[in-house]
């Protein structure tokens, strides 16, 4: 019998190339594998709802030192806080309770009177503020999902408006008929100031950004120039850039009554108008396409999509979003006649709740609820001597933790991504190359 007993290979091997020895008996144990708890554990914290709830608790929590550092009595007591610090710390606590109470009061519930319809009025006031905020904020996130970046939710809203005034005041027909003409007339400018975006984008390889940049101060000085000028869209009788009051035929209804005039009917279209990009964008077929636009066009036209139709097909339905938002305004929130500013800055804050749902349906959804909620607490907390500057500082927060998860996770100690602790990895061994 040839050859070698066993063990004589590993016996002629040098030292450091035998196998290493392990076990209970050399007293170090193999490495333990990570149970189903931990796991979940870990990729729940990782997760972007986490972060994103993080986010908004870290925003409210330097909202409240920005409350407290703003407070007469904060500074007054500050002047001798060594001597006796109890004082200045009771009053930086009540300062931050009373305003976020006075913002829970004016948004979600009245607890002080005893009626339960002015009760729950704060939270119908939110949901009013937030419809037109959800449907910009779709029309945004829509084109994110298919990489663009659409900053001209305001001239699609102010050229939905023009639309409207243009097309549909002027017509005398009963509700049923006047009340949806005019919101497709909305959505149709919309539409149509989007989808020139997508058109010009396909076409010529313009970028978005540029193109709606310019095309919001098109919109604005084309609105504003019919706005002043007789017979187009300025009211009769009067020299000021203004329209004539919405028809009372063509105005949404309320949804519960007159006891809750800020909630209409319109919030109801923005919930139909939230089911249906969600289920464009993740269940069609042209959803599909769109979305493998926005990981890689260069892959989805290799694949056989027509990624200049599905540049158009996506600003044609985001614009039509801003149109919707703007008939929110029109014929909901602002009934007496809109001017030039009727966008009322939904356009740009469409992209914070476009980020903060993670360019999402249902996500867009409830930021925009958070930050109607916001806009409607943010009354109450003026009255309380808090600065109103101190809620959009909350919002900016919110939207800088949001784009910066690596400082959020930094800060509440959350576990890395594989993809942040490869990268940590990389940086390590280019700075040991560096050094060696």
């Amino acid at each position: 019998m040839s050859g070698t007993t066993p063990g004589a290979a590993d016996a002629a091997r040098p030292a450091d190339q035998l196998p290493a020895a392990s076990g209970p008996l050399t007293g170090e144990s193999a490495p333990r594998e990570p149970s189903r708890t931990d796991v979940f554990l870990r990729e729940l914290l990782r997760g972007s709802a986490v972060t994103t709830i993080l986010a908004v608790v870290l925003a409210f929590i330097i909202g409240g030192v920005l409350i407290a550092v703003t407070n007469d009595d904060v500074q007054r007591t500050s002047g001798y806080f060594f001597a006796r610090p109890t004082d200045m710390l009771g009053a930086a606590w009540t300062a931050i309770y009373n305003g976020y109470e006075a913002l829970f009061r004016g948004a979600v519930f009245n607890p002080r009177v005893t009626d339960f319809a002015t009760q729950i009025r704060p939270l119908t006031n939110s949901l009013g503020f937030a419809a037109p905020l959800i449907a910009a904020g779709l029309g945004v996130a829509l084109a994110f999902r298919v990489g663009l970046f659409n900053i001209g939710a305001r001239g699609q809203m102010l050229v939905g408006a023009l639309f409207a005034g243009f097309f549909a005041f002027n017509l005398d027909l009963p509700i049923f008929l006047h009340l949806p003409l005019t919101l497709l007339a909305g959505i149709l400018g919309g539409a149509i100031w989007g989808g020139l975006v997508g058109l010009l984008k396909a076409r010529t390889g313009a970028h978005e950004v540029i193109l709606t940049i310019m095309l919001n101060y098109v919109a604005y000085y084309l609105l504003l120039w019919m706005l002043r000028t007789p017979g187009l869209l300025q009211a009769e009788g009067t020299n000021q850039p203004q329209s004539q009051p919405t028809p009372a035929s063509a105005q949404f209804p309320d949804l519960f009554g007159p006891l809750f005039p800020q909630l209409d009917w319109g919030f109801v279209i923005v919930v139909i108008a939230t089911l249906f990009v969600w289920w464009l964008i993740e269940r069609s077929s042209l959803g599909l396409r769109m979305r493998a636009v926005g990981e890689n066009p260069h892959a989805a036209r290799a694949g056989g999509i027509n990624v200049e139709r599905i540049y158009i097909y996506a600003m044609v339905f985001a614009g039509g979003l801003a149109g919707l938002a703007a008939m929110n305004q029109i014929q909901g929130n602002v009934t007496t006649g809109f001017a030039a500013t009727i966008d009322a800055g939904i356009g740009f804050d469409a992209i914070t709740v476009a980020l903060l749902g993670r360019s999402r349906a249902w996500g867009t959804f409830a930021a925009g609820i958070l930050f109607g909620a916001l806009k409607a607490g943010s009354f109450s907390m003026q009255a309380q001597g808090i600065p109103v500057d101190i809620v959009l500082v909350v919002q900016s927060l919110v939207v800088l933790f949001i784009a910066a998860p690596p400082l959020l996770r930094a800060v509440f100690f959350l576990p890395k991504t594989e993809i942040e602790k490869a990268d940590k990895a990389r940086a390590k061994a280019a700075k040991k190359a560096v050094a060696a």
